[in-house]
Order: C-alpha cells, then sequence, then structure tokens
C-alpha cells in the first residue's frame, strides 16, 4: 500500500514530530511505500495564487474554477501543486499529521488542503463525498493538542469534543474530496504531561497504526 504522510511541524523535536516518525517507521515495517511531504522542511507556499496555474481562462479570476481549467489541461499547474498532487494520487492511504493551533491545523496545512486537494483533481461540482474524485482511498489525521483532556468536552472549556471540533476536516475536507475516514488519533497536553505518559501515546499510536487495516475505526466510510 502507498502511503503519503502530510506533516505540518516546524520543530524536529516536537512530539508532532515523533508521532510523524513512528508512522513511518510502523508503516513500512508493514511493507507499506512511505512518501513524505515536510510542508515546513519543503518550504511549502499556503498562498492561493494566480501564479499557481501556467495558463489562465483570462477570466473573472475565480481560484476554483481555475484548478478545474487547469486539471483540464492535464495538470497545468505550478511544478509545486503537480508534485503533490502526484503524491495524493499515488497514495492509498493519507496520514495528516500536524497539531492543533486555535482547535484547527496550521495555515500552512490549510493552503495544502486549498492548493493540492483542487477542484477537477480531488473533486467537482458533482463528485463529492461518497462520488467523491479520491473515492477509494483512506485518510486520518493524528493530532497533538496542548491542552487537557477535560477541555475537549461538550462541558469543557472548548464546549466540542475533538471529534466536532475535527469535523471541518474530517468530514468537509477529507470525505468530502471522497476519502473513507478514520477516526482520529488526538494526543492531549502534550506539553505538560510526563515522558511516561508521552510513551503510552506512542504505544497507542502504534498499536492503532499497526491494526489501522485490519481492525479500522471508520468514522465516515464510502
Amino acid at each position: 500500500m502507498n502511503t503519503l504522510i502530510v506533516y505540518a511541524h516546524h520543530e524536529p523535536s516536537s512530539f508532532t514530530s515523533a508521532m510523524k516518525n513512528l508512522a513511518t517507521e510502523v508503516l513500512s515495517r508493514q511493507g507499506h511505500n512511505v512518501l513524505l511531504s515536510d510542508l515546513y522542511t519543503q518550504g511549502f507556499n499556503p498562498l492561493a495564487q494566480k501564479w499557481d496555474f501556467i495558463t489562465v481562462t483570462g477570466e473573472h479570476f475565480n481560484y476554483m474554477l481555475e484548478q478545474k481549467h487547469a486539471a483540464r489541461l492535464d495538470w497545468a499547474f505550478s511544478p509545486d501543486i503537480v508534485a503533490e498532487i502526484q503524491k495524493v494520487k499515488e497514495a492509498d492511504l493519507l496520514l495528516i499529521v500536524s497539531p492543533l493551533w486555535w482547535l484547527s491545523v496550521p495555515a500552512i496545512l490549510k493552503g495544502w488542503f486549498d492548493r493540492v486537494l483542487a477542484m477537477g483533481v480531488a473533486w467537482d461540482n458533482d463528485k463529492i463525498y461518497e462520488n467523491g474524485l479520491l473515492r477509494g482511498k483512506q485518510a486520518m489525521l493524528i493530532a497533538a493538542a496542548s491542552h487537557p483532556t477535560d477541555y475537549f468536552q461538550e462541558s469543557g472549556h472548548h464546549r466540542a469534543t475533538p471529534i466536532q471540533i475535527l469535523h471541518p476536516i474530517n468530514h468537509g475536507t477529507l470525505a468530502f474530496c471522497g476519502y473513507s475516514v478514520h477516526e482520529p488519533f488526538v494526543a492531549m497536553n502534550v506539553l505538560a504531561v510526563t515522558d511516561e505518559v508521552r510513551a503510552q501515546i506512542l504505544h497507542d499510536l502504534q498499536y492503532r497504526l499497526e491494526h489501522l487495516l485490519d481492525s479500522p475505526q471508520w468514522l465516515i466510510r464510502y
């Protein structure tokens, strides 16, 4: 199985990095062909702009319609976008490894969604959700949060569970494109817990990844 890990953290010693490294190790050991998009190391540009396209229609600039136009012209996108689209197309499994900032993902990852999961490539007007252009592929979000578990409850400070907080990504982005989506793995309170607790979190993640295919925990399945 081909797996693409999209990683969005700038610090190699972070817990998010440790989860990315573990995912790479576990899946490689299981025989996966693992591709990596390390967005900060790559200097990935998150800004959606006119020069993302080799040619434009010349009409009122609508980024999504220009994406569709570029897709029709055999991927007439800028080289950085083409490289990422090729990885997405090759991958049977997409793993997104990211911190949670402002109860969402960093801007660099949001920009990857905007520029790479393009109209005409990942979805189209009548090709969304169960009919999305990436149907048949799987996706999972692995995230690190600095707040404790009791914040992530409907009665907690955030007034929402991790599933509710991540709905725009799991449902509105990944499932929207046709991915079958595994329940996310969210590590809580990672800056304050002991090394022993961090080790247990990594052990739990290892177990999830080792059994991702034989005992999947589906959030959305097409």
